[in-house]
């Protein structure tokens, strides 16, 4: 079971990545802004680490591994938002990863009892219904799916690594912080290739933008780590899914977008899945 003040936490972190995805959604550049973010990160990492202890050399292999699929999540999620909308994008994303953390659970030694796996499922289904009704009324194109599920793999693999990583690191912080500061320089390396000096004009122009972005991208995803420390990992995974009733929130009030009866009642199961989480 997770303890309240971890659950509570983990919608913090949910309320903080809904937060920063409609920041790039809302973008008129994402690609560049979400890049902004990465550096901004490894600002703050820098001055950050020299007080932090040097995660244990058994966390080093994960961390080495993840930087790369951290880059093939940022790469696949800027498709995916080209593709969709943000209140059927996001939750066809991280509605499916849930479950695939679940599937893995066994290579981070996490054993989910019938209460948990019930607790994935309506949260997994909930954030799925309204993303398959827009499928069957057209809304959603080949390439949002197409992109949106393989996104939706990269987080589950993510997820898995860096849960197994920071186990390993005795301290999600720094763990959390060596990652976003190796990530940041691989992202700009992308970004430079693609953009040229054009890319590094924009984040000096945005540099206050991605420094308040990074603190919401950084605080939600050191949170996850943390308390997969402490909980089961697809418990954390599944509860931090609950982001999509954010994302959705946002969606209809800053982007305009619509909120049917199928997306109420898909917010409505991934409550009660958090619920059942929380008390399994």
């Amino acid at each position: 079971m997770i303890s309240t003040p971890v659950a509570l936490l983990v919608l913090l972190s949910a309320l903080m990545h809904a937060g920063w995805n409609y920041i790039v959604k809302a973008s008129a550049d994402r690609f560049l802004d979400y890049t902004g973010l990465a550096v901004a990160g490894a600002i703050v990492a820098v001055f950050a680490l020299p007080w932090l202890s040097l995660p244990a050399a058994a966390s080093w292999p994960w961390l080495s591994c993840t930087v790369f699929i951290h880059v093939a999540y940022y790469l696949l999620l800027m498709r995916a938002y080209q593709h969709a909308d943000l209140s059927l994008a996001y939750p066809l994303m991280r509605g499916s990863a849930p479950v695939l953390v679940g599937l893995a659970a066994p290579l981070a030694g996490d054993a989910l009892t019938p209460g948990l796996w019930l607790g994935i499922v309506l949260v997994a289904t909930g954030i799925a219904l309204p993303v398959w009704v827009g499928i069957r009324r057209g809304r959603v194109t080949k390439a949002g799916l197409v992109y949106g599920f393989a996104t939706a793999g990269v987080i589950a693999l993510y997820t898995i690594i860096d849960g197994i990583g920071a186990r390993h690191s005795g301290h999600a912080v720094a763990y959390t912080m060596w990652l976003f500061f190796l990530n940041a320089w691989l992202v700009l390396g992308v970004a430079v290739w693609r953009r040229g000096r054009s890319a590094l004009i924009h984040l000096r122009r945005r540099w206050l933008f991605s420094l308040l972005g990074s603190v919401l991208t950084m605080g939600s995803y050191g949170i996850v780590l943390w308390a997969m420390t402490v909980a089961p990992i697809p418990a954390v995974a599944a509860l931090r899914e609950t982001s999509v009733i954010f994302a959705a929130i946002l969606g209809v009030w800053l982007l305009k977008e619509h909120m049917g009866r199928w997306r109420i009642a898909g917010a409505t199961l991934v409550v009660l899945g958090a619920v059942a989480i929380r008390w399994a």
